[in-house]
């Protein structure tokens, strides 16, 4: 009977102990926004990649479509993404509330813009870039 009790407070100890993630802080930049932003899909933590996104349809769409490539890799290739590193090339800023962020990881060094903006007091990439 004593180990019963014991048992079930163990558990319940445990229980309200449980690993919940830190808070999501909004970035301080644009900058930090994109690689907060590449790196929570290269981890395949798309909720986080969420938060650092604009928040429209299209962003979501392509967002989707990224988690699907992602969820579509056997465990080696989602296991060397997550241990991919970012390389950015170049960072320009054309006005106060944009940055441009050229990069590629160390996987695939292909060149990638990603285009950050400044809205509601929050640096948040967009994904939904115009056609050129």
């Amino acid at each position: 009977m004593k180990l019963n009790h014991f048992l079930t407070g163990i558990s319940l100890m445990l229980a309200s102990c449980s690993t919940t993630s830190a808070p999501m802080v909004p970035a301080e930049n644009g900058l930090d926004a994109g690689r907060e932003f590449i790196d929570a899909c290269l981890k395949g933590d798309f909720e986080r990649a969420s938060f650092y996104m604009l928040d429209s349809k299209e962003n979501k769409a392509i967002l989707e479509n990224i988690e699907k490539e992602y969820r579509e890799k056997d465990k080696e290739g989602r296991q060397e993404l997550r241990t991919a590193s970012i390389n950015i090339k170049e960072v320009s800023e054309p006005n106060d509330s944009t940055v441009l962020m050229y990069h590629s990881t160390s996987l695939d060094t292909t060149g990638k813009k990603t285009i950050i903006i400044k809205q509601n007091n929050r640096w948040l990439v967009n994904l939904n870039q115009p056609k050129q």
